[in-house]
């Protein structure tokens, strides 16, 4: 059955229903995506079983509805999709139906900021989703916590007025981590002649400050992510921010009390470097960062004090923002600062060695077409990538080489630079720019990946 709905004056778009998504199968595997990175901070989820084969045209869609700026991933958690991106000036956060994109509820504010590199203007980070209330951290470092089942404010703090935080190279970025009691902020403040307040934990319920690290290091493009190291739980913060000379790095913390048990240093020297892949937890010992424009990526190995030494260092494999995956004891990923230099490539975990590499490129109509600088999902087995321009692909990866399965376009518009969210079978895709194609404007897209039973 087909069904549409009008667009509603309601500050945000309705949804425009395509379909009714397939049933979901006896037996599905489902896990909630409450956070950037999903269910385990890796990009991975055991969600399936999943369509096998796509129609001709791509993965049917189930609804879509127009977005405003902003790269923020969708989160679904609690029976509920949180968008949050910027309309009219204001940062907005919406609450819909998973299976019909219809608004439950909207909460906005307005917001003073302007990407000075021509960028979008709304926010990075991503809703968090815990026991009922939903976090969001805006582009100017705005913290709310909000009640998700209604969106009512819980408690708010302006990190930009208490901590001083500056707008950094593309404003404020990192999605917070959620704790047990607490969450987890790359606060990224300045203090003059002395060292700010780079990272903190707020109490989850009141918002009331639990403990403070001071830094010089700021607040990167990377996501903190909470890892058990050596027994105990570990924030893992690759810190950063705009600065002469560039430093940054990884602050290894005791997630309950704030002890920081570790600062490596890893960044360029080049001033215009940010950090914007997270930290990537392969155990209880070894933790791999990178960044893309001098030293690319490391892998490190804590000891029983949770200090961290380097296992081998690989220039060939530095992330611009994607979070590699783990598979047979070897790292895949795009690697490379931009189109011209960005590869498939897949690095032996053991000692670093750089085994293959993909040039996942390819011509249509005398045009060439790519993944480039893609995401990678893994469900179950299977893995997807997107890449930035709006090519959909399932691949298989091993240590001996990649192949392509599938691939189809879902749209053509540039800085498809959201990780795509799956959830009880549906993938929710960000078109982040305009489609120059079709003239078709930022929206998110729910696809049907459930398998036909």
């Amino acid at each position: 059955m087909t069904l549409k709905i009008p667009a509603l004056l309601i500050g945000s778009a309705a949804a425009l229903l395509a379909a009714e998504p397939a049933p979901l199968p006896e037996g599905a595997v489902v896990e909630e995506w409450p956070h950037f990175l999903g269910p385990h901070f890796n990009a991975t989820t055991r969600d399936g079983p999943l369509l096998d084969k796509w129609p001709a045209g791509g993965p049917p869609i189930v609804w879509e509805a127009e977005r405003g700026d902003g790269y923020s991933c969708p989160i679904l958690a609690g029976g509920r999709l949180f968008l949050f991106h910027r309309v009219n000036g204001k940062e907005t956060l919406d609450c819909r139906e998973p299976e019909t994109g219809r608004i439950v509820w909207s909460f906005s504010y307005a917001v003073d900021y302007q990407d000075r590199y021509g960028f979008s203007s709304g926010p990075r980070s991503s809703p968090v989703v815990d026991d009922g209330r939903v976090y969001i951290a805006g582009v100017t470092a705005v913290l709310h916590c909000l009640s998700a089942e209604k969106g009512e404010v819980i408690w708010q703090r302006d990190l930009t007025k208490e901590y001083s935080v500056p707008q950094n190279f593309f404003g404020y970025g990192p999605t917070p981590v959620v704790h047990d009691d607490r969450l987890i902020v790359n606060v990224g403040g300045e203090k003059k002649n002395e060292a700010g307040v780079c990272v903190a934990a707020f109490d989850k319920k009141t918002g009331k400050t639990l403990w403070e690290v001071r830094d010089t290091w700021g607040a990167s493009y990377a996501s903190p992510v909470v890892a058990t190291i050596r027994g105990k739980a570990c924030a893992l913060v690759l810190a950063a921010g705009e600065s002469k000379p560039a430093h940054g790095g990884l602050l290894t913390i005791n997630a309950v009390t704030g002890q920081v048990y570790d600062r490596f240093p890893w960044r360029a020297r080049k001033y215009e470097s940010v950090l914007a892949s997270s930290p990537l937890a392969i155990d209880d010992k070894r933790v791999f960062i990178s960044e893309c424009y001098e030293l690319g990526g490391v892998l490190l190995e804590f000891d029983e004090a949770r200090k961290s030494k380097p296992l081998w260092k690989q220039r060939e494999f530095g992330m611009h923002f994607m979070m590699p995956l783990v598979k047979d004891g070897h790292l895949f990923g795009f690697a490379g600062r931009n189109p011209p230099d960005t590869e498939f490539k897949c690095v032996n975990l053991a000692n670093g060695e750089l085994v293959w590499t993909k040039d996942f490129r390819w011509q249509v109509d005398g045009q060439v077409e790519g993944l480039f600088r893609g995401s990678l999902l893994q469900a179950g087995k299977r893995v997807f990538a997107l890449g930035e321009d709006g090519i959909l692909a399932e691949i298989e990866i091993t240590p001996e080489g990649t192949n392509e399965i599938q691939r189809s376009r879902l749209f053509t518009a540039r800085e498809a630079w959201t990780l795509p969210s799956l959830h009880r079978g549906l993938l929710y895709v960000v078109q982040n720019g305009t489609d120059p194609g079709t003239g078709r404007k930022a929206r998110v897209i729910c696809y049907d990946l459930r398998a036909k039973m």
